[in-house]
């Protein structure tokens, strides 16, 4: 007999339709074959289900029996499609009768004993449902909160094999799953730290502000101990609230991760990514035969914090450049390509030297020119050329550690940046740019206008620093940004001067 189950894939962040083809033969050797470009875990997948099925109380046949997961072109992987395969044995060898089973998409795991395990992508898998019409969603009850986020959808959980043969049959009434979706992302928004924390360094404090209300990437230099993990950290907290949107597609990226909480519905914060600088380039960039998200993508709408930033590999860092410049990156493989979103701000921190005090006037350092100039030019001149701001963070005194006066906590920076990214929204209504940061040339010589002593001085500071293009490009995004905060459509010369000044370690540390 013939039996026939629908079932969801993930490749990428998107889903798609796959069905689950149960052929059983009578006369020839008992065998189970499962065809359709498995992989390991799919092939292991025929001895978990007639462990599941047996340990459940049904019959596992022995006979010849033959899988098809059709598309048959698409490579699929994981154990996701153990539950609609165990569904179509028991359909095929007429141990139950489920005529409206193609209303129904069905994914899990299964253990040996016929409980459910969670599988990955059930956000994806529910959106794509969603779309091609299909009623009712039956998967592990560990993904029921984070794939009821779809409204429109019959989010069916199931518990064990026995439980989902009672709904297929009506034996058991279903219960969808349902969460106040406007409830769960307020709850889920808030965050632990705040810039109220910090002691001193208001300058730097200044320039994060412009950073995050232009979405503009920073480099921070400092000796150890002056703060700047502490204060990227933080950076999250002044940052825009994720809209649902975003929330909606960071979530997927997390999902198919498999970084979501048990019965977690939505990342409903701004993501903060942390690597070790042992990572690899297919660790950062994503990669592998079945290409993952790597930190970039799961940075995606918040920030990578890249700490010691010349122990990274330089040939890891280079990768960076193009999804900066993009927003996105593309993974090709011999069978398939994936592009994975990646628009996120880009927040670097450094010692200026090897042992970390050349810029401290209160301690002694003991590195030599050479060892200096080595340590600094492991950073590339492409890659510091798309940092926007570069500040340098100085260790702070021990008067500021423990003044009493009072330091502006997070959200009262975050009015500053919103009201700049008001300004933004405005401008770029009807453009696909959301921040000033990922101006286009063409947009920069329309939305960056000068009057004329800021003309004059970037002119003088262009030919006294040796700035590049793309310097010159990005002073003008920064300047930008500082005249929205001040509420100006004309930028300033105390726009550009500012903004020059994010720029002076191009002359400073680096030459």
């Amino acid at each position: 007999m013939l039996a026939k189950v629908c079932s969801v894939a993930v490749i990428g962040i998107d889903a798609y339709l796959l069905d689950v083809e149960v052929y059983i033969a009578t006369g020839d050797m008992p065998s189970t074959v499962i065809v359709g470009l498995p992989d390991t875990a799919v092939k292991e997948s025929r001895d978990r289900v007639k462990a599941a099925l047996t340990n459940s109380g049904y019959k596992f046949p022995n006979k010849s029996i033959t899988i098809n997961l059709a598309p048959a072109d698409r490579k699929k992987e994981g154990p996701v499609f153990e539950l609609p395969i165990a569904v179509g044995i028991l359909i095929a060898t007429g141990q139950i009768h489920v005529p409206d089973i193609q209303t129904y998409a069905i994914v899990g795991e299964l253990s040996l004993d016929g409980k459910l395990r969670p599988v990955k992508g059930c956000l994806s898998m529910a959106f794509k449902c969603k779309e091609l019409g299909i009623k009712r969603f039956l998967l592990p009850s560990e993904n029921a909160s984070e794939a009821a986020v779809v409204e429109g959808l019959d989010v069916i959980p199931v518990e064990t094999v026995a439980d989902t043969v009672g709904i297929l049959t009506k034996a058991i009434p279903p219960k969808p799953h349902k969460i106040e979706l406007e409830e769960v992302f307020r709850e889920s928004c808030g965050y632990d730290a705040d810039f109220a924390d910090v002691k001193g360094q208001e300058h730097v404090k200044r320039a994060l502000t412009v950073a995050v209300a232009g979405n503009h990437n920073v480099i921070m230099v400092g000796p150890p101990g002056a703060g700047k993990t502490m204060l990227a950290q933080r950076i999250p907290t002044i940052m825009p609230p994720l809209t649902l949107e975003e929330a909606l597609g960071t979530t997927k990226i997390y999902s198919v991760v498999g970084l979501l909480s048990p019965r977690q519905s939505l990342v409903a914060t701004r993501p903060f990514r942390t690597p070790h600088h042992t990572i690899s380039t297919a660790g950062l960039i994503g990669g592998g035969s079945f290409p993952r998200p790597g930190e970039i993508s799961l940075s995606h709408n918040g920030v990578l914090f890249l700490d010691e930033l010349p122990e990274f590999d330089r040939k890891t860092l280079e990768v960076l450049r193009q999804p900066l410049e993009t927003g996105s990156v593309t993974i090709s493989r011999a069978l398939n390509s994936v592009t994975y979103p990646a628009r996120f701000m880009l927040i670097c921190a450094m010692n200026p030297c090897p042992c970390g005090y050349y810029t401290d006037k209160r301690r002694e350092c003991h590195c030599t020119p050479r060892q200096i100039q080595n340590y600094m030019s492991k950073v590339s001149g492409p890659l510091l050329d798309r940092m926007d701001i570069q500040v340098e963070v100085p260790a702070v005194h021990y008067r500021e550690i423990v003044s009493d006066r009072a330091v502006q906590s997070s959200e009262d920076i975050r009015k500053k940046v919103m009201a700049a990214h008001t300004m933004q929204k405005e401008r770029f209504k009807d453009q696909p740019v959301k921040a000033n940061a990922h101006l286009t040339s063409r947009q920069v010589k329309k939305y960056c206008a000068l009057d004329k002593p800021a003309e004059e001085l970037l002119y003088q500071a262009m030919t006294e620093l040796g700035l590049s293009a793309r310097g010159h490009s990005k002073i003008l995004k920064v300047s930008r940004t500082i005249a929205d905060m001040d509420e100006r459509e004309t930028i300033k010369v105390e726009h550009i001067s500012e903004a020059i000044q994010y720029r002076s370690m191009d002359r400073g540390l680096w030459k």
